[in-house]
């Protein structure tokens, strides 16, 4: 069928960034967050910050939150302070264990490690300088248990709010959406907050009435390492599409195997790779079954950081269905590839795709075969293709997790510095590693 180019729509820098003006040569620039790079200080030395987080990055289904929550941890080590990573316990994993600098505490699982960790806050509440509470649509409730004076960070990626009726039946996911709204609003309202996004930010204002002040600090991009360049396997497809992901309810992997069964006629050599694990594995199995593109969509799995890069890299276009996300850090793993994205136009997604520069936006009235099928078109033009593929590379150099983590570093030591007494030593706390 023959495809032809339309003209991207016109697009502005993301909200937080300005764009840098196109250089002699006519290209076009890049958006920039604001703030120079600072030289790298260790204002944490001999402080000790709890970091509690539903899952850590080794769990069956962990994703951007843990991979967030370990990198902040590693940075504030490394900037002197003494990091417990406290979390549930998978089967398999030890309660205790050091990684990296980070000392880890495992305890309970999926839900009970709500109460635990908050009685083993209690117990420990003397021994912190700080606490950095992320909230999962359910907090932790640290404040409750922490002496006045110890300085909570709460930590939300992204607002929840329907995303519980996936999981809950309705009386269930009415609580739960009062939790993360009314109470916690409540609870956490003298607590900074920190969010991975402009329009996170808004949600936390717009839909749960979110009280306490509110700071961006977003996801960093991962570090591009050599890849093969060898030719790409015959059976990649032409064109190839990739989704890379947990496979859970709210990512709606279903909607790409939707998708292709719709644009299968127009492009006929069209494959579609499927990276990641989860309990939707199965349902997206059956789902590529009745659609009969057993021979159109492969699941790769869960697949090694060097492989999965490698894959990816050879794909046209990633695809994201997601309608909750705190920002997208697959979004950015696959621009540091120079691989481009269409995704929903919802919270998160509208920041780290920049609709018509990296990649496209389903808006409302769009279908994801309509802009799928468009953002194919415009791609099949070598010139638009080679243009993208460099846009959005340059998007991905702009976050680094080392910014990210100076960042938290920043805003923990002013919170820590803000509560202390006059007077007060540090040694006037016991140092004893909780148990």
């Amino acid at each position: 069928m023959a495809q032809t180019h339309r003209r991207p729509r016109t697009a502005s820098a993301p909200p937080g960034l300005r764009a840098v003006p196109a250089d002699p040569a006519g290209r076009r620039g890049v958006p920039v967050p604001r703030g120079a790079d600072a030289p790298a200080r260790r204002p944490l030395a001999g402080r000790r910050i709890a970091l509690v987080n539903w899952r850590d990055p080794w769990q069956s289904v962990a994703g951007g939150a843990e991979e967030y929550a370990w990198r902040m941890a590693r940075h504030l080590t490394g900037q002197g302070a003494e990091v417990v990573f406290v979390t549930s316990r998978e089967r398999g994993q030890p309660a205790r264990e050091r990684r990296a600098g980070v000392s880890f505490r495992r305890m309970g699982g999926a839900y009970t490690v709500y109460p635990l960790v908050l009685l083993w806050l209690l117990r420990h509440r003397r021994r912190f300088d700080a606490v950095v509470d992320c909230m999962n649509g359910i907090p932790f409730f640290s404040p409750l248990v922490l002496p006045r004076r110890t300085p909570v960070v709460s930590v939300v990626h992204h607002v929840h709010d329907l995303q519980f009726n996936a999981y809950f039946s309705r009386p269930v996911a009415w609580l739960g959406r009062f939790i993360e709204g009314p109470v916690a609003s409540r609870l956490y309202r003298r607590c900074t907050t920190v969010t991975v996004s402009e329009s996170s930010r808004r949600a936390l204002r717009a839909k749960l009435g979110w009280r306490a002040p509110i700071t961006v600090i977003r996801n960093g991009a991962p570090a591009v390492q050599r890849l093969d360049t060898a030719a790409p396997p015959a059976d990649l497809g032409s064109p190839a599409l990739v989704s890379l992901g947990r496979l859970v309810v709210q990512k709606r992997v279903v909607r790409i195997v939707d998708a292709a069964a719709e644009l299968s006629g127009d492009w006929p050599g069209l494959r579609v790779h499927v990276i990641g694990r989860g309990p939707e594995s199965v349902p997206l199995r059956e789902r590529i079954a009745e659609h009969g593109l057993g021979g159109r969509v492969r699941m790769h799995g869960f697949l090694p950081e060097r492989e999965k890069n490698t894959l990816l890299s050879r794909c046209l276009l990633h695809v994201t269905a997601s309608e909750f996300e705190g920002w997208g850090l697959t979004v950015i793993e696959a621009a540091a590839l120079g691989v481009p994205t269409v995704a929903y136009d919802v919270d998160g997604l509208r920041d780290s795709v920049w609709d018509g520069v990296t990649g496209w936006l389903v808006r409302e009235g769009e279908t994801l075969s309509e802009v799928v099928g468009r953002a194919l078109a415009e791609l099949a033009d070598p010139v638009r293709a080679a243009a993208v593929r460099q846009a959005c590379r340059d998007w991905a150099k702009r976050f680094t997790w080392e910014r990210s983590g100076r960042e938290m570093t920043t805003l923990l030591a002013a919170e820590i510095a803000g509560r202390e007494r006059p007077g007060r030593s540090r040694a006037g706390r016991s140092r004893g590693a909780p148990g």
